[in-house]
């Protein structure tokens, strides 16, 4: 008989063979039990011999692959098949990479199964750095543990999103905006809720933005915002994607859900609108959606 998994895992990936394969070895060092959690890998069109090297994986995790054709920047659509192969009530996001600290995937699943009600938890990502080179030099792909315990020690190389926690605080819930600090490369969600509020827009089909646009419905279906230091992760360096799309989908995001809050997505710092939010003392989409409907504005 097979054991129910706790946590479905989904990697997306194109033409990152070494990259993935630091992010599977990590995954194989975890705490929890292979026999608890699936993994599964959606190729958005690789060329590179992807395929054979998650193959090699089948005796140690439980693996899935699956693949489809290169039409473009994919990641969306890559993810969302992931998200409905997914068996577990919790599906973990994790770029290849990434790779995790050996208690990161037991962090996750503690953290929704703690929770009454959907939960959308944002692990830590150390490692994000400009200068690729200095950051090869500390991070070790073969010992993530080592490597996060050095970095710790020596305060270097946080995540990004520090001073985001350190200016509105950790109790990511009760903040107006959490989505906007929600980024795959180390998340997760409730399977079920994902799925039933449309999971990815596939419309997104250029770097950045479509995961914030996930959250976003996540945090309007009433998810719990949760940030979760123990899900720990380190971001290896390698060559950025071409961002310059980003701004392009911010725009779509905002015109998308057209609401006070959502239209300053396009033309503030990401981590300031929550400042800007409460300096406005701006409703929250919730709130000024029902306005609307309540005066038949719309």
């Amino acid at each position: 008989m097979t054991t129910p998994q706790r946590c479905s895992v989904i990697v997306p990936t194109y033409n990152r063979i070494t990259l993935l394969r630091h992010t599977l070895d990590s995954f194989i060092r975890q705490d929890l039990s292979a026999d608890d959690f699936e993994v599964i890998v959606c190729d958005d069109g690789s060329n590179d011999g992807t395929e054979a090297l998650v193959a090699g994986y089948h005796d140690r995790l439980r693996i899935r692959y699956f693949f489809q054709e290169d039409e473009g920047f994919r990641v969306a659509q890559a993810r969302n098949l992931g998200l409905r192969a997914a068996r577990a009530p919790v599906s973990v996001f994790v770029d290849s990479g990434v790779v995790l600290g050996s208690g990161a995937l037991a962090a996750h699943c503690a953290a929704h199964e703690s929770t009454a009600g959907p939960a959308a938890v944002i692990g830590y990502v150390r490692g994000f750095a400009d200068d690729i080179r200095a950051a090869a030099d500390r991070i070790d792909p073969a010992d993530p543990d080592g490597t996060i315990e050095r970095l710790s020690r020596d305060d270097t190389l946080p995540d990004v999103r520090e001073w985001y926690y350190h200016r509105y605080g950790e109790r990511l819930w009760e903040l107006a905006a959490p989505w906007l600090v929600f980024w795959t490369c180390n998340v997760s969600v409730n399977t079920a809720q994902a799925r039933a509020v449309g999971m990815f827009d596939e419309a997104y089909r250029s770097w950045g933005g479509e995961d914030v646009d996930l959250a976003y419905r996540l945090h309007r279906g009433g998810a719990r915002f949760l940030l979760s230091r123990d899900a720990v992760a380190v971001h290896c360096p390698h060559p950025k994607e071409d961002t310059r799309s980003a701004k392009a989908n911010h725009h779509y995001f905002a015109a998308k859900y057209d609401t006070p809050i959502t239209r300053l997505r396009p033309d503030h710092d990401i981590f300031l609108i929550e400042q800007e939010i409460r300096d406005r003392g701006l409703p929250s989409c919730t709130e000024y959606l029902a306005r609307l409907t309540s005066t038949g504005t719309r």
